[in-house]
């Protein structure tokens, strides 16, 4: 029987050094951008969701976001001209 007591007074440790907790994992960086159809990636100016919640009558179909995309980035390349033809560097309401 003293046998069988030393046996698992040994094994003992063994397990509690398995058990340690892991620190060392990491956790998978969070995406940046999503991928379109092509696989490339898309930096979409204006939120999905909030566009979704401003729509209050109409589904929205998946093209929309990026037509809408378009018009944004138009509209402030319009506006950025605007402001420097008046000699501004700041945007204001009425460039757009």
């Amino acid at each position: 029987m003293a046998a069988r007591k030393k046996a698992t007074k040994k094994a003992a440790p063994k397990k509690a050094a398995k058990k340690a907790p892991k620190k060392a994992a990491k956790k998978a960086p969070k995406k940046a951008a999503k991928k379109g159809k092509k696989g490339k990636a898309v930096d979409l100016i204006i939120s999905k969701s909030r566009t979704k919640r401003a729509v209050m009558s109409c589904n929205v179909s998946g093209d929309f976001y990026g037509a809408l995309d378009s018009y944004v980035r138009e509209a402030i390349e319009a506006a950025e001209a605007r402001a420097s033809a008046n000699g501004r560097k700041t945007l204001r309401p009425q460039d757009l």
